[in-house]
């Protein structure tokens, strides 16, 4: 069983050798025209790391001619399928400009975009990349106004905003709930300016409303006139426009208690 079992492990050895060898022979033939019919090979067989290196060989000997663009191409594609996404947009990028003529300008332009949507991350990190793959995409509609591929770039635009705006809206609320309620106000009004297109608009107005109470309640005794005031405008502008919200009564109590307190400032003045 002993020599059997050596026998099976110095056949897998010379097995895993014999495919090294020829991908070794291969990369170090010289020979540009064999290395690129392999990497396509390699390609074609979803062995991208190995198309990869082979590829990157043919660059050279085949720059300025017919079979550039193609190596161009896919190229650029096995970073993206070996989740190398950085460079994926890079390469896809450097197509485009390269071959502006190109038929496979527009694809290349999408994934250019789309290699950096694969790097968004979860609304709680790092933001970076939503915004280079939004920015990807909204210069992709300007110059594809008509393509197939625009109801899709919209979609993950919508996608990546969506995770944004719960990033900053989380933000905003962790100001609040650590008692940094001018930082909160700040965040919110962004979040506002930010996204008009917001579902969360009556929320915030709300949180606004009550961290501006405590913002002022906090406050020297020479501040809280104009910062009560200040909420009494926000509790107004916000019954104004959700009268049948269910924060509603809450903040009606909430401007009678502003009042009050102006009232008061008010009779210390004089």
């Amino acid at each position: 069983m002993k020599f059997k079992h050596l026998l099976l492990l110095c056949f897998l050895a010379v097995v895993t050798l014999g495919c090294k060898s020829e991908f070794e022979t291969i990369r170090t033939s010289g020979n540009p025209e064999t290395t690129l019919a392999k990497a396509n090979e390699y390609f074609d067989a979803e062995e991208y790391g190995k198309a990869q290196t082979l590829y990157e060989l043919t660059i050279a000997p085949y720059r300025g001619t017919a079979e550039a663009e193609q190596i161009a191409y896919r190229y650029a594609y096995t970073y993206y399928y070996t989740e190398q996404y950085v460079l994926a947009s890079y390469y896809f990028k450097n197509f485009v400009t390269t071959y502006g003529g190109s038929p496979l300008k527009e694809e290349a332009d999408f994934m250019a975009a789309y290699s950096n949507y694969k790097l968004s991350p979860i609304y709680r990190l790092d933001q970076s990349y939503s915004v280079k793959a939004i920015e990807g995409f909204e210069e992709f509609a300007n110059r594809y106004p008509q393509s197939e591929r625009l109801t899709e770039a919209n979609r993950l635009i919508d996608e990546m905003r969506a995770k944004m705006e719960e990033k900053d809206f989380e933000s905003a609320k962790l100001y609040m709930d650590i008692g940094r309620y001018e930082a909160a106000q700040r965040s919110f009004e962004n979040v506002l300016k930010d996204y008009p297109e917001t579902k969360r608009g009556e929320e915030i107005r709300y949180l606004m409303a009550i961290s501006q109470y405590e913002y002022a309640n906090r406050s020297f005794l020479e501040r809280q006139r104009e910062r009560f005031a200040k909420d009494v405008v926000l509790i107004e502008n916000f019954l104004g426009r959700y009268p049948d919200s269910e924060y509603a009564p809450e903040l009606r109590t909430l401007l009678q208690k502003d009042k009050a307190r102006l009232k008061e400032l008010e009779n210390v003045r004089y």
